[in-house]
């Protein structure tokens, strides 16, 4: 069984003794913690997850309420018992429209507060197994979305588990097409702010004199055409994250503002005359080299320094060609639901040209390309008749080197043996890894029979178990 962690507040120092010398006889696998300040309170609960919190209405330093406010702003799913005197019921019973889960009246008997405890303890386990649950829910469905198994993009994913998980900012970093944005998100999606909406903005798009507005907002008659107060997107962000795409490209006056924002955690509005408090996780994108733009003074060191707290790159189409099978089968889905047509049957040989073709543009040329072999396939087969039509390019696969480098050109049946069995085996890797390592549940999501997904697993080699969760 679990530990409970309850944490006390009373200003009675002799209730907390009595109530921590008692309540861990009554309730099993429970830590208590008391303080007789609020203030103190609040600083625990920011370093502990606390089950349930049980304190006082009245205290000196800080009321009930105050505090009950203070914590639900650290902690929204913090379970809150209220403790008060008879006369003062409806100041209880507004706490519990503020958010506290119920309350007991002093003096109160042992027995009644351990049943009250306990009861609150249970909505505690629920709303904690709830998390988790929608958790691994929101982790399996934003990382679903990319595509591959390479170990590149393991390691991306790794990358965005870990990075989610903490509160810093993050700069990633990678070549155009490559999914940043993506990434963004499933950093977003996968933190604690991932119930509230992400705000994005693609930096350049805006202009210079309109991007300070847009950011920080502005006072009605700040500037020419301010006809009304504009909150601005790190007010809109507010307890969530920020995502500011292709941040180099964000002028230098810009650049000052945005890094004392970071620094203070508070904005000032054009035309206002005080200061703003925000909490926002900053989630920066660039597919620029940011250090050649601090050497040539077009981009702040400081800020760089503030915004690559932790770092994300996202691969590049060159470095993870064992996805590219993987990834036109998917992008061929994808398409076919935009069209309203089912997908196509993709041939062998068409798979081992794209996959040994050049993708400057990454993953996003690579899907406009299978959208217009699509569009232009007369059949139900995208195959090499269909790229030439595409693009008038010779379908032929450049010549195969052989381990000195020669110019040596393997046959097509090898060839074609190769690519069949490359795009076989990261196929069932990607079919095990979503069904965890299940061999029947795989072979139904592949529309094919327990015993032939089993021989091509044997065939290839390949151990469901290391598929399969704790393995």
């Amino acid at each position: 069984m679990d530990q409970f962690n309850i944490l006390i507040v009373d200003d009675e120092q002799d209730m907390l003794d009595g109530l921590r010398r008692i309540l861990p006889y009554e309730l099993e696998n429970t830590q208590i913690t008391v303080t007789p300040s609020p203030l103190e309170a609040l600083r625990l609960a920011a370093e502990t997850s606390f089950d349930l919190v049980l304190m006082d209405v009245r205290m000196p330093e800080m009321s009930g309420m105050e505090l009950l406010e203070q914590l639900k702003a650290v902690d929204p799913k913090v379970t809150v018992i209220m403790m008060t005197a008879f006369g003062n019921i409806e100041t209880a019973v507004q706490s519990i429209k503020m958010g506290a889960y119920d309350f007991i009246t002093k003096p109160f008997d042992i027995p009644d507060l351990v049943r009250l405890i306990r009861k609150a303890l249970e909505r505690s386990v629920l709303i904690r197994e709830n998390l988790s649950l929608r958790q691994r829910i929101s982790e399996k469905t934003m990382l679903e979305e990319f595509v591959g198994q390479s170990p590149p993009m393991r390691q991306l994913y790794e990358t965005i588990r870990s990075v989610a998980g903490t509160d810093y900012p993050v700069l990633i970093r990678g070549e155009s097409g490559t999914g940043k944005e993506l990434a963004a998100k499933a950093i977003h999606a996968l933190s604690r702010r991932g119930e509230k909406t992400l705000v994005s903005v693609n930096c350049p798009a805006i202009p210079e004199h309109l991007l300070e507005s847009e950011l920080f907002g502005h006072k009605k008659g700040a500037f020419t055409g301010a006809l009304k107060d504009h909150q601005g997107l790190f007010v809109e962000a507010n307890g969530s994250s920020l995502h500011l795409d292709e941040i180099a490209d964000i002028p230098v006056s810009v650049q000052t503002k945005l890094l004392r924002a970071l620094q203070e955690q508070e904005i000032r509005p054009l035309g206002g005359s005080g200061n703003k408090k925000v909490d926002v996780r900053i989630v920066s994108t660039t597919n620029q080299d940011l250090e050649h733009k601090i050497r040539d003074k077009s981009f702040r060191e400081d800020l760089f320094y503030r915004l690559n707290v932790v770092s994300v790159r996202t691969p590049p189409l060159r470095e993870i060609t064992d996805d590219i099978p993987l990834l036109v089968h998917h992008l061929n889905r994808l398409a076919a639901v935009e069209l309203n047509i089912a997908p196509k049957v993709v041939s062998s040989d068409l798979l081992e040209i794209l996959t040994h073709r050049e993708w400057p543009g990454n993953v996003r040329e690579l899907k406009n390309f299978v959208r217009r072999l699509i569009i232009f396939c007369p059949g139900e087969e995208l195959n090499l008749s269909v790229l030439k039509m595409v693009d008038g390019r010779h379908p032929a696969r450049p010549a195969a080197e052989n381990a000195t480098g020669g110019d040596e050109v393997e046959s097509y049946a090898e060839a074609k043996a190769r690519a069949v069995d490359a795009f076989t085996g990261e196929y069932v890797r990607d079919l095990l890894s979503k069904s965890g390592g299940n061999v029947s549940q795989a072979a139904k999501m592949a529309d094919m029979s327990r015993v032939a997904l089993q021989k091509i697993i044997r065939k290839m080699n390949i151990s469901p178990v290391e598929y399969r969760a704790g393995s």
